[in-house]
């Protein structure tokens, strides 16, 4: 990577998101005030939808979504600019997170994973990387056996094609449920991992972010990790090859989606022929508006 000319295929997650913003800290057994917000997320689709608004034309999004929501989800990845390509089970709901947000914007999540989980090796076609530059996994995927095989025949054959092929671990707690061997085997043959800093940790058993994702670096060629506030760091052969600082932020509202915005703004620069450092760059800037915005998508 970088290769023009072509799309974006993400496959991952849709999700209805219950953000639910508090001032004041949680009292449990009564009542806390909260602004309470229903909007569409989800790790994979959120980054599809910061690509496309980070200039990318051609970004499909394969995933499953509940029969109860499903013409919602479409219509609005639509009108992001996505290409929906989903899977509707009449037999589970959309996924749902409650994301809990305090007063520092600092998220908290709970998941119900619903027809994500689901999606099947009957869901997938080589044909869907036809057209694509770059394949894009949402880690959520590798966190069930039937959706984690659906992954890899997409991993696999992107690797056939000689497809560039990215994964976001995604979620620190699944992560270690699932266990780091697991993950690390699931994934091998992608070229670019896109942990945060807790999964780099977790991942390598370094506490040092820039000690993680130098090792992360001798297992995938390229590695980016996100570092919130203090920007992002890229390493390659063992090496960390560059620091980007972050975007400063006036108001953060909500982290929910940031780091998913991270990843679709650096995809849309690389896929633009951009370097790592300017689209890391280009991804701290989405993941600067993302925090600005409640939810995990772009604002209006």
């Amino acid at each position: 990577m970088p290769v023009t000319g072509g799309g974006l295929l993400v496959i991952g997650d849709v999700v209805t998101d219950v953000v639910a913003r508090h001032v004041s800290p949680l009292v449990h057994g009564t009542d806390t005030a909260a602004r309470i917000s229903t909007l569409p997320g989800g790790a994979g689709a959120n980054a599809a939808c910061w690509a496309a608004r980070s200039g990318c034309r051609d970004v499909r999004l394969v995933a499953r979504v509940g029969a109860d929501s499903a013409a919602w989800h479409e219509d609005v990845l639509l009108r992001a600019g996505v290409r929906p390509l989903l899977v509707v089970d009449d037999g589970a709901p959309t996924a749902t997170v409650v994301a809990l947000v305090d007063s520092a914007a600092e998220r908290t999540f709970l998941t119900d994973s619903g027809a994500v989980l689901r999606l099947c090796p009957a869901d997938w076609s080589p044909s869907l990387l036809d057209g694509i530059a770059h394949l894009h996994l949402s880690g959520y995927l590798l966190f069930a056996a039937t959706s984690r095989a659906t992954a890899l025949l997409a991993l696999r054959e992107a690797r056939r094609r000689n497809i560039p092929a990215s994964v976001d671990p995604a979620s620190a707690g699944f992560l270690a449920e699932l266990g780091v061997d697991t993950f690390l085997t699931a994934v091998e043959g992608a070229e670019l991992l896109l942990p945060n800093a807790d999964e780099a940790r977790l991942l390598t058993g370094l506490p040092e972010p820039a000690d993680a994702a130098a090792k992360l670096s001798l297992m995938f060629p390229r590695v980016v990790v996100t570092l919130g506030e203090e920007g992002a760091l890229l390493a390659a052969g063992g090496t960390v090859t560059g620091r980007v600082p972050a975007v400063p932020v006036r108001a953060a509202v909500d982290s929910t989606g940031a780091g998913d915005a991270f990843t679709g703004g650096f995809l849309a620069a690389r896929l633009a022929g951009a370097d790592e450092a300017t689209a890391a760059a280009a991804g701290c800037r989405s993941g600067a508006e993302a925090v600005a915005t409640v939810g995990g998508r772009p604002g209006g």
